[in-house]
């Protein structure tokens, strides 16, 4: 039987990867979240208990541990045990701030959240010596690419962050790597483009534009009428199809790590992009969402570059490595958006601030 830990199970990405392992494999499930950021026990029991109903095998309750703890602090000794006496083969770490806005307007506060949140998780995996630790940043610290550029940054391109939020995750890798070099922890680095999904915060673009189009609302969409923003959408449940792909590897396929060898040019760690194929501009992903909402549009263009410091209009990844190995996304953009949609049509109650944190 294994057993994997994930940091951030109440928020938004990692609850979808829970739910993904609990359907997809018979393994047990630890999970900590300190719900007082983004993360909520609503998320973790509609996973459990979907619309009010027994829907799922009971076993799920059996096989899931959730820990209430703020990675801010770090985990006690008697937390520590506990969790080394239920040999964590692997950790998988979502638990960070994520939104670029709140890192312009609260850069000291944000920063200093998600490099705490690196530093204590890390010193928690140093305990535990997991197979693999799977660590999710963003295609956000390399910084843009140009418009018309088709390929996207590869593994490893030079880091270049544009705002407090993609440095904060520079930051978070750039410590990963120092403890995968000094203390042989076995880092596997993920870099995946914007994400969206069911339960989504209303903070994100997506469920947003859903909302304002529902009450009839403008839509503010960011760019020019000669260069409107654009960004390739991945649906969560695709990341986590890629991340137990990655985990369903045999570990040995994964570069050693210094600390393992006592060599310091062993390298780097293993790094994938997680990338859906479609670039989609701003205005015609809110076009998609007021179709599938059956709703019309209502919109005006910002310039972004006036209004947005530290915000870039294009992103790319280049996907070549891990669809070289055979995966590509289950389902594809358009679908996934599709159903998100008429989800959370059915659903409203994630759409204000309060449910929806």
């Amino acid at each position: 039987m294994r057993r994997i830990l994930i940091t951030g199970i109440g928020g938004f990405a990692g609850h979808h990867f829970y739910e993904h392992v609990l359907l997809n494999t018979p393994w047990e499930i630890s999970g900590t979240d300190s719900f007082r950021h983004k993360g909520t026990t609503d998320r973790v029991d509609q996973v459990l208990n979907p619309e009010g109903r027994w829907l799922y095998p009971q076993d799920w309750r059996q096989r899931t541990q959730i820990i209430t703890h703020d990675l801010c602090a770090p985990f006690s000794a008697r937390q520590v045990r506990a969790l080394q006496d239920r040999y964590i083969d692997y950790m998988v770490c979502f638990a960070s701030e994520s939104h670029v806005d709140r890192s312009i307007t609260d850069p000291v506060s944000f920063c200093r959240n998600n490099f705490e949140v690196a530093l204590n998780t890390l010193e928690l995996a140093r305990k535990l010596r997991p197979k693999a630790l799977i660590w999710i940043s963003t295609d956000e610290v390399y910084g843009p690419v140009a418009a018309d550029d088709v390929t996207g940054h590869p593994e490893w391109a030079p880091i270049l962050p544009s705002n407090p939020y993609a440095s904060s995750k520079a930051a978070q890798e750039a410590l990963a790597i120092s403890y995968w070099r000094t203390y042989g922890v076995p880092v596997v680095l993920v870099n995946c483009m914007n994400m969206f999904g069911e339960r989504q915060d209303t903070e994100k673009f997506i469920p947003m534009v859903i909302g304002k189009v529902l009450k009839g609302e403008e839509v503010t969409v960011h760019g020019t009428p000669a260069d409107i923003g654009t960004r390739h959408y991945l649906h969560a449940r695709n990341l986590a199809d890629a991340i137990l792909f990655l985990l369903n590897k045999p570990v040995h396929t994964f570069p050693a790590h210094a600390g393992a060898t006592n060599n310091l040019t062993a390298g780097r760690p293993d790094r994938y992009n997680i990338v859906g194929p479609d670039r989609v501009d701003n205005l015609t992903l809110a076009k998609m969402i007021a179709e599938y909402a059956g709703e019309s549009l209502r919109y005006r263009l910002e310039d972004f570059h006036a209004t947005r410091p530290g915000h870039d209009p294009h992103y790319g990844l280049d996907p070549a490595k891990l669809t070289g190995l055979g995966w590509t996304p289950p389902v594809p953009f358009g679908e996934s958006l599709r159903k998100t949609v008429e989800w959370t049509k059915l659903h409203p109650e994630w759409l204000t601030a309060d449910e929806a944190r």
